[in-house]
């Protein structure tokens, strides 16, 4: 991950909430390959199979619990005491936030408020990362990507969470966290993460793309695709994880200029239909096979990011195209389902040379 210094997490003390969820698996085992101790709060995983139950884990603690429980969630950052706090415990999905609305505002943008809460409570944080999503702008569907400064929204119950979320963290900042006020009244600093349609071995969420194939697969049934003219910021996971820890680096050294909102998406030519996508996974794996049926629910058909930000300020730019992302990902789950293997580690140090 270039420009990131392991040498920093070497020891440090996180807070991660959602480590049992898709991304967050993915940066505990970063986290714990660059030796942090590292605690983690989520709910325990809702998947068979599931990424966590099969990684292994050592250096990091993992607690079970909601994040909508604000007691709970300041007790135990209380206890963890650490120096930097990510945030991506969420109610994920854009269609299960259509069946239950209450579940999803609850848990992104209550959760966000606690966590928030917590941190105020809490006198080690210095540094606070809080993942939100490409979907939280009022997408209107046009060609220009998406930048930073550009209107919160949402259509779907899911989307507008999550600009809710993004308007909370912009409100703490400002009113508890100010850059004014840093180093007389607190010694925080806060930042939300945008990142596009993130893929990566071990996701089993169901209506995603890629898990959805991988599931269909395994019962020998064909992928049901629900809009395949749809455009998405497709990327590896690995990707915005380099991003949250350079950004993080750059808070805990004090600079303040970091603490705002960062897009953390592909390159221009990452932005792919998902019948592309589907095309291109076909020639990975061959034997899969997809049906089109009526999406039923609106959902956006297209959502670019523009990342120049990051890239200008923090010098991060995606280290994988399309192409590479996908076969990773695929290859990830190929191994896993023939033969159980779960190469999470080695595609991680394998990408730390890149």
């Amino acid at each position: 991950m270039a420009g990131l210094d392991p040498k920093i997490w070497q020891g440090k003390n996180v807070f991660l909430t959602g480590h049992t969820g898709f991304k967050g698996t993915w940066l505990a085992q970063v986290l714990q390959g660059f030796e942090a101790k590292t605690h983690g709060y989520a709910l325990a995983p809702d998947t068979k199979p599931s990424h966590f139950e099969v990684l292994k884990w050592g250096g990091m603690t993992s607690e079970f619990a909601d994040i909508r429980e604000h007691k709970a969630l300041t007790a135990s950052m209380q206890k963890a005491a650490p120096e930097v706090v990510f945030h991506l415990a969420a109610q994920p999905l854009v269609l299960k936030s259509y069946e239950d609305p209450r579940d999803t505002y609850e848990t992104n943008v209550m959760g966000t408020l606690n966590l928030l809460e917590a941190v105020r409570a809490t006198p080690s944080v210095r540094a606070v990362i809080i993942v939100t999503s490409d979907k939280c702008y009022e997408n209107k569907e046009t060609t220009r990507p998406y930048k930073e400064d550009d209107s919160m929204g949402g259509y779907d119950p899911y989307s507008s969470s999550k600009g809710c979320a993004e308007i909370l963290t912009a409100s703490y900042r400002r009113s508890y966290f100010s850059e004014t006020d840093y180093g007389k009244k607190h010694n925080v600093l806060v930042a939300s993460v945008r990142a596009g349609n993130v893929i990566g071995g071990g996701d089993w969420s169901e209506n995603r793309l890629i898990p959805d194939f991988a599931r269909a697969f395994r019962g020998g049934k064909k992928v049901t695709i629900r809009s395949p003219e749809a455009v998405r910021p497709w990327q590896h996971v690995l990707d915005p994880i380099a991003g949250y820890l350079l950004l993080a680096e750059k808070l805990l050294a004090g600079k303040k200029e970091f603490a705002r909102a960062f897009n953390f998406g592909p390159s221009p030519d990452g932005c792919w239909t998902v019948r592309q996508i589907l095309e291109q996974a076909k020639k990975i794996w061959p034997e899969f096979d997809y049906v089109i049926e009526d999406a039923g629910r609106h959902e956006a058909k297209l959502l670019m990011l523009d990342s120049s930000l990051a890239h200008n300020e923090l010098d991060w730019r995606p280290r994988m195209n399309v192409e590479q992302a996908l076969k990773w990902t695929m290859e990830w789950y190929k191994d896993y389902i023939r033969e159980g293997k779960v190469d999470t580690s080695a595609q991680i140090a394998q990408y730390l040379k890149l």
